[in-house]
């Protein structure tokens, strides 16, 4: 991927032509990815510039930088929504800045590179040295993403497990609700906890990770277990999540600043890999369990002083405290303080504080899962599984489920599961709820430790519909302000839990077709304008063809041209289920818009609702608005829809044919002025 030999027109040539170096990327698909590069290419050509392009989509690197072509260089632009290694471009000019100016502005990337800041051996944090100013997330926010994403599998591997040798092998005793020690479930339950042994430093590892690169990965994670076993630090429970983000992230900016110590040479092959980890684990370790993990043990002493003085107040007082308490941290000091008071009551015969605890145990788990259920469009697809995963965790107490969705949202997350639960332990109060066994959730109930077992259900009913009403309505409002808090694309990874790279608003006012434009019930035989055989030149290796070519959308809002759309390609046979093709389209727009710029739209889905990969197209004289970065209606409109067997390779190569050709302005306008369906399929047959 270079530029012409010569540029048009004159300008440099020969050896006094520049010679500039790209890496184009976004967190979700790669249409942002391709479409950067393709333009970066374009202003290059026309302003007498040699350019190579590096393009990191979700289909791996392309076009990879070669460490020649670093060496004769006289620039690099790193147009990218994610973090992109920089430290093989050392001694170079670095412009950093978002993908999408590289999509809008980039001759003004070509000029500026050139008197961007040389890159030191380090890569900055942040947007140091070599930043540009774009609209990047904060490195804060993606070490946030990052330690989520590789934290989920743990929390639901351990969590899933745990309640399967609860539900199959459990049993209630005074200690608590049990698993027969030696017995097969009771080996399964062990795996489960070595799972959330594990989540925590994992948590906190990835945070370091994301920031400091390889040597933050030791400290990240010793650091987080450290904070996770209170016994370190004369505590009865450790710091929890919260406290993995804290060490995550001291980790991180430890590594940094060790970093940029000078050294002599002979000492730094040994940096990386011996004397960063050591030192920054050891400052880290200590620096917990003395300066840090000491506050937190007198908290949990001071709290539960606090609370002993509190066993005559009012019931509903009580309840609320507990519910606010047990929900803060999920097996944090301020969890377990309550949760310890009461269990140490139960031996007196009080077993009612206990129940206020048990029902605001679960409330955490079954919110965000029930969230996740009611608006689906909010939640990335790896955030509806984890969902479903919480939803059976809770059952079983296991508020650690949760966690995921704390740690990605705290902002929103943590307010509403502590109203959740102080909604639940205020109801258990008011009903004189007992619990006779330290344990909490439907579980509980169902084994017949608890007194008013009805009322105790309501109590978990109503907290888990307030918080997940309270966490969707936050997502909502933080997404219309279009804060991070706005639905990830997961991100990602795709965790997350990770941002999307051109951020827009959920879906919201209305499923598809909303907006008041009427769209047909049924899929038309053949569109509008298109031969009602599939004749033509073969597009797309035949994914698109006369039957989904359109000339005209008769809808006027994204949601509706989504289903208009989705309908056409039903009309090929290759379609089981319109709705869901809708659902998932929805879904991607949620995460981030599709609305490309240049009035072009690609929206695109990956479900089993389709047996085969269809494509269509469709033009809008009118536009319709889709949250383009550029503000213009989307005119030209591709819809691409595979299975999920085929949702790979041949997705991503979909996007990336159809995003490079786009890119070329007199394409773009045959396309539009094309006069029918046969001269549109002409146009597009283009496509390779």
């Amino acid at each position: 991927m270079t530029s012409p030999a010569g540029p048009p027109g004159g300008g440099a040539s020969g050896p006094e032509r520049p010679k500039l170096l790209a890496v184009t990327a976004c967190p979700t698909g790669i249409a942002h990815t391709y479409m950067a590069a393709e333009k970066l290419m374009q202003a290059a050509a026309e302003l007498g510039v040699d350019m190579k392009v590096e393009t990191q989509g979700s289909i791996g690197a392309e076009n990879v930088l070669t460490d020649n072509d670093v060496r004769e260089a006289d620039g690099i632009i790193i147009a990218a929504d994610k973090e992109v290694d920089r430290e093989r471009f050392a001694g170079k000019r670095v412009l950093s800045t978002g993908v999408a100016d590289g999509i809008h502005k980039p001759k003004e990337l070509i000029e500026r590179v050139r008197s961007a800041p040389v890159q030191t051996g380090t890569a900055p944090a942040g947007g140091g040295a070599g930043s540009g100013g774009g609209k990047e997330r904060s490195l804060a926010y993606k070490a946030l993403m990052n330690g989520v994403s590789y934290m989920i599998p743990f929390v639901v591997v351990g969590g899933l497990l745990i309640a399967i040798a609860l539900a199959l092998g459990g049993h209630a005793t005074a200690e608590g609700y049990a698993v027969t020690p030696g017995t097969f479930w009771d080996h399964v339950f062990q795996i489960g906890v070595l799972g959330f042994t594990l989540m925590i430093p994992i948590l906190s590892g990835y945070i370091a990770y994301a920031i400091g690169d390889r040597p933050a990965l030791v400290p990240g994670m010793i650091g987080g277990f450290i904070a996770n076993t209170g016994a370190l630090y004369d505590s009865k429970s450790g710091a929890g999540f919260i406290g993995a983000i804290v060490t995550g992230f001291l980790a991180g900016y430890l590594v940094l600043w060790i970093k940029k110590v000078r050294v002599p040479k002979v000492v730094q092959p040994i940096m990386p890999i011996i004397v960063i980890p050591i030192v920054a684990t050891t400052t880290l370790g200590l620096f917990f369990i003395y300066v840090i993990g000491k506050p937190i043990s007198w908290v949990f002493e001071s709290l539960t002083s606090w609370l002993s003085g509190m066993t005559g107040t009012s019931a509903i007082l009580l309840g609320a405290l507990l519910g606010l308490m047990i929900a803060f941290d999920m097996g944090g000091p301020v969890n377990k303080t309550a949760f310890l008071f009461g269990t140490g009551l139960i031996a007196s015969g009080n077993y009612a504080v206990m129940g206020m605890c048990a029902a605001a145990i679960p409330v955490m788990p079954l919110g965000q899962g029930l969230a996740t259920v009611l608006r689906r469009k909010l939640y990335s697809e790896q955030e509806r599984d984890t969902g479903m995963a919480a939803l059976f965790m809770g059952m079983f107490g296991i508020s650690e489920g949760a966690i995921p969705f704390a740690a990605a949202r705290p902002a929103i997350v943590i307010p509403a599961n502590m109203l959740g639960g102080a909604v639940a332990g205020a109801v258990a109060g008011v009903a004189g709820v007992g619990d006779h066994v330290p344990h909490g959730g439907p579980i509980v109930a169902a084994l017949g430790a608890i007194s008013g077992w009805v009322w105790f259900l309501i109590a978990i009913a109503i907290g888990t519909v307030v918080t997940a009403l309270t966490t969707n309505a936050l997502i909502e409002i933080k997404a219309r302000r279009g804060g991070p808090g706005a639905p990830a694309g997961a991100a990602a990874a795709e965790p997350v839990l990770v941002g999307a790279g051109a951020a827009a608003g959920p879906v919201t006012g209305g499923g598809a077709g909303a907006g008041g434009t009427a769209v047909r019930a049924q899929a038309e035989p053949a569109p509008v304008g298109a031969a009602a055989a599939d004749a033509g030149p073969e597009v797309l290796s035949g994914y698109l063809t006369a039957r989904t070519v359109r000339t005209e959308l008769a809808s006027d809002t994204k949601e509706a041209a989504i289903r208009e759309m989705a309908e056409m390609l039903a009309s090929t046979g290759n379609v089981r289920d319109v709705d869901e093709l809708v659902r998932v389209a929805l879904a991607r727009e949620a995460q981030g818009t599709t609305g490309l710029g240049e009035s072009i739209a690609i929206p695109h889905a990956k479900t089993d609702a389709v047996v085969r990969p269809t494509v269509g197209f469709a033009r809008s004289a009118e536009g319709i608005e889709w949250g383009a970065l550029d503000g213009t209606k989307a005119r030209l409109v591709f819809m691409i829809s595979v299975p999920e067997a085929a949702a790979g390779d041949e997705h991503l190569r979909i996007l990336a044919l159809l995003s490079r050709k786009l890119m070329d302005a007199d394409f773009r306008e045959r396309l539009q002025s094309a006069p029918d369906g046969p001269a549109v399929l002409e146009v597009l047959g283009e496509i390779r």
